[in-house]
């Protein structure tokens, strides 16, 4: 393990020490970062990527609030649902009520005599005399003898 060395900053090529990335840590730091993955602090640097930052910030606002403003009638829409909703749930209830007070067996019998239909004991009789039964020979069933012999030892 490499320990960092305690001596003061360095001076930068111009002689000034390096600000606030100076002294005996950010000194072994600089030699152990590799030369080819130098950050670039430079003002136009951090000034371009806060204007990427800013501009990045802005499309997603603008994206943000066009997809609120599409978007603003689905709920006054689900509103409306909701309460249709509840409208034929309760349309619902009452047909079913109303079927069920149609199918009371008091008012299919008024019904079905207003419509023409008479009462069995009320109906007239008509009486014939009914033929007997046509004779049937019995079937013939053949006969088998069947012996059995018993045989005790």
């Amino acid at each position: 393990m490499m320990r960092p060395s305690l001596h003061r900053a360095r001076p930068n090529r111009e002689g000034h020490p390096d600000g606030p990335r100076s002294g005996p840590l950010f000194g072994s730091l600089r030699r152990a970062w590799p030369p080819t993955l130098a950050v670039d602090t430079s003002l136009p640097t951090w000034r371009g990527r806060a204007v990427r930052y800013v501009a990045i910030y802005l499309l997603m606002v603008v994206t943000l609030v066009i997809v609120r403003g599409a978007t603003q009638h689905i709920r006054p829409d689900l509103r409306a649902a909701q309460v249709r909703e509840a409208e034929l749930t309760t349309q619902r209830d009452t047909l079913v009520l109303e079927l069920q007070a149609l199918e009371n067996p008091q008012r299919l019998r008024s019904w079905a005599f207003a419509n023409g239909m008479r009462r069995f004991t009320d109906a007239d009789k008509v009486t014939q005399a009914i033929p007997p039964v046509p004779s049937v020979p019995a079937p013939v069933v053949p006969e088998h003898n069947l012996e059995v012999r018993t045989q005790w030892r």
